[in-house]
C-alpha cells in the first residue's frame, strides 16, 4: 500500500498536473481564439441552433449511452475484472446508442420546433449528422475505459485536445470559404471531432499493444483484435454482476443528465428564448465558466484532498486532534479570503469591462443587445461560484456518509427548484433570468455550507468564516472603479484606468491582507514551484 501511495504521489499526480495545466491550457487558448474568429462570420441564430439544440442532442445521446457503462466498469465492483467480459459489455454502448439515436432524432425532427429554413437551412440533415458523430464517438468507448483504468493521462488529454483543434480548424476554414453551407459546416466539424478522437485512440493502441512497455505493465490485452467483442470457452459472454450494476446506473443517468443540462432542456423544450438569444447566452456562459474551470476548480480539488486527510469524517471537533482542527480552520479562512478577493475583482472589473471584452472577442454579434448585461450578471455569479467551491469542498470533506446522503436529497430538491425558477425568471427577464436562477441556487448552497461550518466549529475557538470579511481598504479600492466607454481613444483610457485600479487593489490587498499573502507564498506558490522543479 505504501509503495502504491509513493507511485501515486511521486509520478501520477505531477504528471496529471503537468499535462492538464500545460497542454490543456494551451489547446484551450488556441480554440478560444479560433472560436472568436468564427463568431465574426456566423449569425447568433446559427450559433444558438448549433450550441444549444444540436449539441444537446449530441450530449444526451452520448451520455445516456455510455455513462452507466463507464461507472460500472470503473467502479470498485470491477476490481479483479475479467477484461474480456468488460470489453464485451462496453461494446453494448453502440447498439444502445443506436436505439437512443433513433428515438432522439425522431424527437428533434418532429416534436421540437424547427428553425426557419430561410435563415437556417439544412436542419434535418444536420440532426442526422450530429447523431452519426455521437455514434462514432461511442465506438471509442472500450478504448477510453481501458486507457482510463490504466491511467493513460497523456492519451486522454492529447486525443481530446487534438480533436478539438481539428474541429475548430475545419469550422474556421469552411466558415470563411463556404459560409452558405450553414449547419453543414458545424455538422462536418463535429463528425471530424468524433472521427479524430476515435482515430487517436485506435492508433495509440495499435502502437502500444504488443510493445515492451505493454508487456512490462502486464497489460490485459495483447493485440488490437482482442479489443473486438468475442467469447472465451467455458466463460459467459458478460459479467452479470457488472451488467446488473450497469442497469442500476442506467436508471440514475436520466436524472443526472436532466440536472446537468437543465438550462438547455428548458431552452429547447419550453421555447423561453429564441435561437439568437440562446446562442448569445451559450457563448457568455462558456466565457464566464472559463474562470471557474481554470482558476477555482484546481483550488477546490486540491484542498478537498487536504481537508479529507486532516479531518476525521463525521467526528465532532472536540474528539479530533486540536492542532489539526486549528490548521484546517486556518487554511479554510485563508482560502475563503483568497477566493473572495479574486471573485470581487472579477465581479467589479467584469461589470465595468463587459461591453469592451465582448466587442473585442465577438464583435457586434455579442456587444450589441443582451450580451453585456448577461456578462455583467455572470461576473456576479462567478463570485458566488468561488465561495461555494471552497465552502462545499470543506463540507464534503467533513461530512459523514449519512450527512452526505441527506445533502444529496437536499441538492435534488434545489435542482428541481432551480429548473422551475429558471423557467419563470427567463420567461420574465430573458437570458438574464437563467443567470439569476443560478445565483439563487448557488446562494442557497452557500448558506447551507456556512451554517454547517458555523456549527462544526461552534465547540472550538476557531472562526474560519472570518475569511468572508475582506479588509475595508480593499473594499474602498474596489469601489474606486468607474467606467468610460465610447470610441477607441476612450477605450484606451478605459483600459488604462482599469489597469491602474487593478494595480491599486492588488497593492492594497498586499499591504492589508498580510497573513493571506504569507499563506499564498508558503502554501500555494511553494507547492507549485516544488512540483515543477
Amino acid at each position: 500500500i505504501r509503495s502504491l501511495d509513493i507511485i501515486v504521489s511521486s509520478f501520477l499526480l505531477p504528471n496529471m498536473l503537468k499535462y492538464f495545466f500545460t497542454l490543456q491550457v494551451m489547446f484551450r487558448v488556441l480554440t478560444f481564439l479560433l472560436n472568436a474568429f468564427t463568431l465574426r462570420f456566423v449569425s447568433k441564430e446559427l450559433i444558438g441552433v448549433v450550441n444549444v439544440r444540436l449539441m444537446l442532442l449530441y450530449s444526451t445521446l452520448v451520455f445516456l449511452s455510455r455513462e452507466a457503462f463507464r461507472r460500472a466498469c470503473l467502479s470498485s465492483e470491477g476490481a479483479g475484472r475479467n477484461w474480456r467480459q468488460v470489453i464485451n459489455l462496453l461494446w453494448l454502448t453502440f447498439p444502445v446508442g443506436c436505439v437512443w439515436g433513433v428515438l432522439l432524432v425522431c424527437v428533434w425532427w418532429w416534436v421540437l420546433q424547427a428553425p426557419d429554413p430561410e435563415s437556417i437551412p439544412h436542419y434535418v440533415p444536420a440532426v442526422g449528422l450530429f447523431c452519426l458523430a455521437a455514434l462514432t464517438e461511442l465506438l471509442a468507448e472500450p478504448l477510453w475505459v481501458l486507457a482510463h483504468a490504466h491511467m493513460f493521462v497523456r492519451l486522454k488529454v492529447i486525443a481530446e485536445s487534438l480533436a478539438m483543434i481539428a474541429k475548430c480548424l475545419v469550422t474556421v476554414v469552411m466558415v470563411v470559404s463556404a459560409p452558405q453551407w450553414g449547419l453543414y459546416i458545424f455538422s462536418a466539424a463535429q463528425c471530424v471531432y468524433a472521427g479524430f478522437l476515435l482515430l487517436c485512440y485506435v492508433l495509440y493502441f495499435i502502437h502500444f499493444l504488443g510493445s515492451e512497455e505493454a508487456e512490462s505493465k502486464l497489460f490485459p490485452v495483447s493485440h488490437i483484435t482482442d479489443l473486438l467483442p468475442s467469447r472465451v470457452d467455458h466463460e459467459p459472454l458478460l459479467n452479470w454482476k457488472l451488467t446488473t450494476l450497469t442497469w442500476s446506473f442506467f436508471k440514475q443517468s436520466f436524472l443526472k443528465q436532466i440536472l446537468t443540462e437543465g438550462e438547455r432542456y428548458v431552452m429547447t423544450f419550453l421555447n423561453v428564448l429564441n435561437f439568437g438569444d440562446q446562442g448569445v447566452y451559450d457563448i457568455i456562459n462558456n466565457l464566464g465558466s472559463m474562470v471557474a474551470r481554470f482558476l477555482f476548480l484546481p483550488i477546490e480539488e486540491s484542498f478537498y484532498v487536504f481537508f479529507a486527510k486532516v479531518l476525521e469524517r463525521g467526528r465532532d471537533v472536540r474528539h479530533q486532534k486540536q492542532e489539526e482542527v486549528s490548521m484546517a480552520a486556518e487554511v479554510l479562512e485563508y482560502l475563503l479570503k483568497l477566493v473572495l478577493l479574486i471573485g470581487l475583482i472579477i465581479t467589479v472589473f467584469g461589470y465595468a469591462y463587459s461591453h469592451l471584452a465582448l466587442d473585442i472577442y465577438g464583435g457586434e454579434l455579442l456587444s450589441s443587445g443582451a450580451g453585456p448585461a448577461l456578462l455583467r450578471c455572470y461576473s456576479c455569479y462567478v463570485l458566488l461560484l468561488a465561495i461555494n467551491g471552497v465552502t462545499e469542498c470543506f463540507v464534503f470533506a467533513a461530512m459523514s456518509k449519512e450527512e452526505v446522503d441527506r445533502y444529496n436529497l437536499v441538492m435534488l430538491g434545489m435542482s428541481a427548484s432551480f429548473l422551475l425558477l429558471s423557467y419563470w425568471l427567463t420567461w420574465m427577464l430573458g437570458g438574464v433570468g437563467f443567470i439569476l436562477a443560478n445565483c439563487c441556487n448557488m446562494a442557497l448552497r452557500i448558506t447551507h455550507s456556512i451554517v454547517y461550518i458555523h456549527h462544526y466549529f461552534l465547540q472550538s475557538e476557531c472562526t474560519p468564516l472570518w475569511g468572508l470579511r475582506p479588509h475595508s481598504a480593499v473594499i474602498i479600492a474596489l469601489g474606486s472603479m468607474f467606467c468610460c466607454d465610447g470610441g477607441w481613444l476612450l477605450r484606451l483610457v478605459h483600459v488604462a484606468v482599469g489597469a491602474v485600479c487593478l494595480l491599486g487593489v492588488v497593492v492594497t490587498a498586499f499591504f492589508t491582507e498580510t497573513r493571506l499573502v504569507q499563506f499564498v507564498r508558503t502554501q500555494l506558490l511553494l507547492k507549485y514551484s516544488k512540483k515543477h522543479t
